[in-house]
């Protein structure tokens, strides 16, 4: 489909909506727009009826501004305050319609197109379908040799100190379900660690997750900063473990 094409399709009803799909900002003015053509034209032609979710976390480059200004009917801008990755993509997934839910990165590093894969695994019962950079078949390209390294080291601490099994959980693609997507009301961490938090909780649920190999690229402009990023997700973890202690996670699903 091209991208045309979309611009006259966005004008029709849309609802109901099969998949919201989630975008988290912070100062994205440079590269949002390129990610928001790419997931038009794909997920347009895949035939889903979806919405598209920019949650801006406070950005003082104009991003949300920016985003409005293209005025399509099945784009919604979740304005807030700054608080972090996880705040951001949590209040993009509460306002979300649709009965599946996609978290994407703003820079699509992991390129829309791996989508039908996670949808699969949804299809076949599962809960929550995660997105991979580890597993025969997953890519990560541009990426440093350092940081590899730190990446690789913290995914072995990270599964020996929280009992999450799913290898990577950082990776910023994964796909909710009508169940899974309810663990956003339990999320207490508003940082980068809310992925291993929600996992956790998965885990702790007792819901099924799959886990997707997927390709994977560095783009340039990252936000991460791997050494002192990995200082904090470590505390986290053990934070999200004292929480569960204290009872900050009961409910049901």
């Amino acid at each position: 489909m091209a991208y045309s094409d979309f611009l006259t399709w966005r004008d029709n009803d849309l609802d109901p909506v099969d998949l919201s799909i989630v975008i988290p900002t912070y100062n994205e003015s440079e590269r949002i727009l390129p990610t928001l053509g790419a997931m038009a034209v794909i997920v347009s032609g895949l035939g889903y009826r979806w919405e598209l979710i920019v949650s801006d976390d406070g950005s003082k480059d104009g991003t949300a501004d920016l985003v409005e200004s293209l005025g399509w009917k099945n784009l919604l801008v979740v304005r807030h305050a700054n608080t972090g990755k996880g705040g951001a993509v949590r209040r993009g997934v509460l306002a979300a319609r649709g009965g599946r839910v996609l978290f994407a990165d703003a820079d699509n590093s992991t390129p829309i197109e791996e989508l039908p894969r996670l949808m699969q695994q949804l299809d076949a019962g599962y809960d929550l379908a995660v997105g991979s950079r580890v597993g025969e078949g997953a890519s990560e390209e541009n990426k440093s040799a350092a940081r590899k390294l730190v990446s690789g080291s913290l995914r072995l601490v990270t599964r020996v100190l929280s009992g999450v099994t799913v290898r990577d959980t950082q990776c910023g693609f994964k796909l909710f379900g009508p169940r899974s997507r309810r663990l956003f009301e339990l999320q207490k961490m508003q940082g980068f660690s809310f992925d291993l938090e929600l996992l956790y909780l998965a885990h702790k649920l007792g819901l099924r997750v799959a886990e997707v190999p997927v390709r994977w690229f560095d783009a340039p402009g990252s936000k991460v900063n791997s050494v002192q990023d990995s200082v904090k997700f470590l505390k986290d973890i053990f934070a999200v473990r004292r929480l569960d202690q204290q009872g900050a996670y009961e409910g049901k699903l």
